[in-house]
């Protein structure tokens, strides 16, 4: 690979990178390229040799993010048993309890900003949230139950709600408590069936 070539990719994910924060903390909408270009450290004429336009960046940073999600979700392959894997979601979700206070969270956030726009990209962006439910889905489903999709839609929810709340209230403790409860719960749904 020529110099030239790494140093296209670099700017390519760092533009990527600095929309994603941008948008977390500020908002798509809020978001220019002039800024995302700033943020990147990237001439803005240079944006537009990576991305046509605003909307080519945003679907970067949800294929970002949602690869992201994937690796998260994988890593709890190293868990055993459904509900351990299950447990450590959770955990998960507790360890981002301060950023999520303080601007909410991102894959949540995104999808909630894009669904306003009714173009088309608020379809693109659902992918965050069905990644998570769909995996939800599968360790409730190994754990035996009839009732996975309705539990993976209660886990997910549980844990936006939180996020929602945390940010509106600057609390990072919504977000422990609930990922406090959902581990209750889900060590209880455990015990109702036996470890799977």
């Amino acid at each position: 690979m020529t110099n030239s070539v790494i140093a296209r990719a670099g700017k390519r994910e760092r533009l990527v990178a600095s929309a994603r924060e941008l948008f977390h903390h500020q908002g798509v909408e809020r978001t220019t390229l002039a800024d995302i270009a700033h943020a990147a450290e990237v001439p803005l004429g240079n944006v537009y040799y990576y991305f046509k336009a605003k909307d080519d960046i945003i679907r970067a940073v949800i294929d970002a993010q949602a690869e992201e999600i994937r690796t998260r979700l994988r890593a709890l392959d190293q868990h055993p048993t459904a509900p351990e894997r299950l447990v450590a979601f959770t955990h998960q979700f507790a360890q981002q309890a301060d950023m999520v206070a303080s601007h909410g969270c991102p894959h949540g956030g995104l999808c909630a900003q894009l669904d306003k726009r009714r173009d088309g990209m608020e379809k693109a962006a659902s992918v965050l949230m069905s990644l998570q439910i769909d995996w939800a889905y599968e360790q409730f489903r190994l754990l035996g139950r009839e009732d996975a999709q309705s539990l993976a839609m209660t886990l997910v929810a549980g844990y936006q709600g939180a996020a929602l709340l945390a940010n509106a209230l600057q609390d990072p403790t919504v977000v422990t408590d609930q990922a406090r409860q959902l581990r209750l719960w889900i060590e209880h749904l455990a015990d109702e069936r036996g470890d799977a």
